[in-house]
């Protein structure tokens, strides 16, 4: 089995990875991507999984182990493994915001209309989990990065018992930090 955290990126799959690693679960990780103002506690990626559509040579590296794979890369993914997907959503408007501060932290101007990115991805998410819904070789955790840090508790409680493994539960829900939740949508009326 692989466990694969998953998500549009800024979504919480960043917290996703630091929470099993805590918690004692083996995490495929490097350090390509070193943590920085966007994401503290770091991002906790693959390099190789950039070219997963090319390459699947690392993916004997990742049994046993969870390894973080954005959404739109899923489709990559050899039918010959079993996995068990954590999904991670988040009010698309918090990821589109989360992803333009990161972006202009970087000086990065990524001139993109944020009606269109909202757009494009509704759409993907929608067209992605219709896919899933069809693979055999997916086992889905769907787990809402604003209830997780709401109620760390119950997040933890629920990966915990989806992955079926004795972890630190403790450790896992002490990663969660509400402060780093900065970019949070009012409630629509």
């Amino acid at each position: 089995m692989i466990v694969v955290v998953t998500g549009l990126p800024r979504s919480g799959t960043s917290l996703m990875m630091q929470m099993l690693h805590a918690g004692g679960f083996p995490v495929l990780c490097d350090d390509q991507r070193p943590a920085d103002d966007s994401n503290p506690a770091g991002y906790f990626e693959f390099e190789p999984i950039r070219r997963i559509d090319r390459d699947q040579s690392w993916l004997a590296l990742a049994e046993g182990k969870a390894v973080k794979v954005v959404s739109p890369l899923l489709r990559y993914l050899p039918a010959s493994q079993d996995y068990r997907l954590i999904f991670m959503a988040r009010d698309l408007r918090e990821t589109l915001r989360s992803q333009k501060t990161m972006l202009i932290r970087r000086g990065i101007d990524d001139g993109l209309n944020d009606s269109a990115m909202a757009d494009h991805f509704s759409r993907h998410l929608t067209e992605i989990r219709q896919w899933i819904r069809k693979q055999d070789r997916f086992t889905v955790l769907d787990c809402d990065y604003a209830r997780l840090v709401a109620d760390p508790a119950s997040g933890v409680d629920s990966v915990c018992d989806f992955l079926g493994v004795p972890l630190g539960r403790q450790a896992m829900r002490d990663v969660i930090r509400p402060e780093l939740y900065r970019q949070r949508s009012e409630p629509e009326q």
